[in-house]
């Protein structure tokens, strides 16, 4: 895995094997965050990146410039090496092991962005549940936006909220935004 931009432009990171991970690929990253940076200033962004992994997707965002990141993942390892990693990058990244269904029932923070990379094998209703608790939470802030990772198995475009989505070889992103 790469940081394709900012700072640490091409810095490649090597997470652990044993990692139960399945990160975004570079060409989907990197596709979403042009779509992205036409949207929004990142370093004016309150991120929320939930099954975080890897930490792919939030080094991507503090490499451009933003500093208010939350990292959520259910899997100690996956936390400690994003804290570990952000540390030496002088990344600040807020990392939280948790269950991302009761992280979003208890948060009472509101995000910018909130980008979920769930594993692909949910159901349809797993990952649509993540959208209903997000919108019946108001996670998002004004103008926010909620990007949902996942395969071309799952079709999450009857969502209320569902705006668009985007796909790049194996990976689609959905986006959901409030009217």
């Amino acid at each position: 895995m790469r940081i394709i931009s900012g700072k640490y432009k091409g810095k490649r990171l090597t997470a652990p094997k044993k990692l139960p991970v399945r990160p975004t690929t570079d060409m989907a990253k990197e596709a979403l965050f042009n779509i992205l940076n036409n949207r929004f200033y990142f370093d004016e962004l309150k991120v929320l990146d939930l099954f975080s992994g890897t930490g792919n997707i939030s080094f991507e965002f503090a490499s451009r410039g933003t500093e208010k990141i939350t990292a959520v993942d259910g899997f100690q390892g996956c936390v400690r090496y994003i804290s570990k990693t952000a540390e030496a990058l002088e990344f600040s990244i807020n990392t939280v092991k948790s269950d991302v269904f009761k992280f979003l029932q208890r948060t009472t923070e509101k995000y910018d962005l909130i980008f979920a990379d769930p594993p692909y094998d949910f159901d349809t209703e797993q990952f649509l549940n993540i959208a209903d608790l997000v919108f019946e939470k108001e996670l998002l802030l004004e103008d926010g936006l909620l990007i949902i990772e996942h395969s071309d198995q799952t079709d999450l475009s009857e969502h209320p909220k569902f705006s668009e989505q985007r796909k790049y070889g194996g990976s689609i992103f959905s986006f959901f935004e409030v009217e």
